[in-house]
């Protein structure tokens, strides 16, 4: 299985469609009933698709649920369908707009017991758009908002028993080289898809920075991939995909499978580490997208800087 599962991932479309999931979900233990009870998690962006199923997920384990949404009706219909499935659920709804960091560090001020955070809310806007501070919108959203966000929850964190931190990135990133140059997009034709391929490539060298940064405390960091999963983001922002792919997309919960395992999974998995399909997987599967040390302190300085967040 180790070398199919492997031939498969390389392959991409393999390993990341419906039918690398069930192709390896058979090797896979079931996570123990109860795994997440009494812990309290926070989902970004769990009003539909990826983050909702991973709400879902955790609450199945038993986990008290916050939904960290932008649209608040949106949360309560995610919110409705959850405890539909699971009656004994507690699910909260936290408004947060990411790429916000006003709105960040008012939900944060709100949370007062934190054990699992995921980072999955996500932005495909198909031209350059900048927030109040004059961020692009897709890096503020995906790497300035979560770096803060994190940090601000950090001593909540600290205290947990068990903490861990899941960025929720894309095998997309695999054909983007880490921008410590140009982290903001202002340079050449922006392209949407481009700029959330960059992204995802931040997050993913995001994790071992963050890992490094709380071993202290105790805090694991983690990062993955979904594959690739028939959500309403999809839909929305890559329809030419969508429409080629949509025979081979994972469900939501397929997507969702591997950041619930790792919240939840004893022991935890490594630290610092990038995942697939709840097996580690390389950062890089191009020459041309390997970090030079100097990308890596340029891209954390100017994040840490424009985040407002001590180095």
């Amino acid at each position: 299985m180790s070398v199919l599962d492997t031939v498969a991932d390389r392959l991409v479309v393999p390993g990341y469609s419906k039918w690398g999931y069930r192709l390896r979900k058979g090797s896979w233990s079931a996570l123990e009933p109860g795994a997440l009870n009494g812990a309290r998690a926070v989902v970004t962006g769990a009003g539909s698709g990826i983050g909702k199923a991973t709400a879902l997920g955790l609450a199945r384990l038993g986990a008290e649920v916050v939904l960290a949404v932008r649209d608040e009706r949106k949360g309560e219909a995610a919110r409705a369908e959850i405890v539909a499935a699971v009656p004994e659920a507690v699910v909260q709804i936290g408004l947060c707009d990411v790429s916000s960091p006003e709105s960040v560090r008012r939900f944060a001020a709100e949370i007062d017991r934190l054990d699992v955070l995921v980072h999955n809310a996500g932005v495909l806007p198909q031209e350059r758009k900048v927030t109040a501070e004059g961020h692009e919108l897709t890096f503020a959203t995906h790497v300035l908002g979560p770096l803060l966000l994190t940090d601000l929850l950090r001593p909540l964190l600290a205290a947990s028993d068990d903490p861990r931190v899941v960025f929720v990135s894309s095998g997309g990133m695999y054909t983007q080289r880490l921008r410590g140059d140009d982290p903001e997009y202002r340079e050449g034709t922006y392209r949407g898809a481009t700029a959330y391929a960059r992204t995802k490539r931040m997050q993913v060298a995001l994790v071992p920075l963050l890992a490094e940064r709380y071993a202290a405390d105790g805090i694991a960091v983690h990062g993955m991939h979904p594959g690739w999963a028939d959500t309403p983001g999809v839909a929305g922002s890559l329809p030419g995909f969508h429409k080629l792919t949509g025979a081979f997309l994972r469900t939501s919960e397929e997507g969702a499978d591997t950041i619930v395992w790792l919240a939840a999974t004893s022991p935890a998995p490594r630290t610092g580490q990038f995942w697939h399909d709840r097996r580690e997987r390389p950062t890089h599967l191009l020459p041309t997208t390997g970090e030079k040390p100097e990308d890596v302190v340029a891209f954390w300085q100017y994040c840490t800087s424009a985040a407002g967040v001590l180095p």
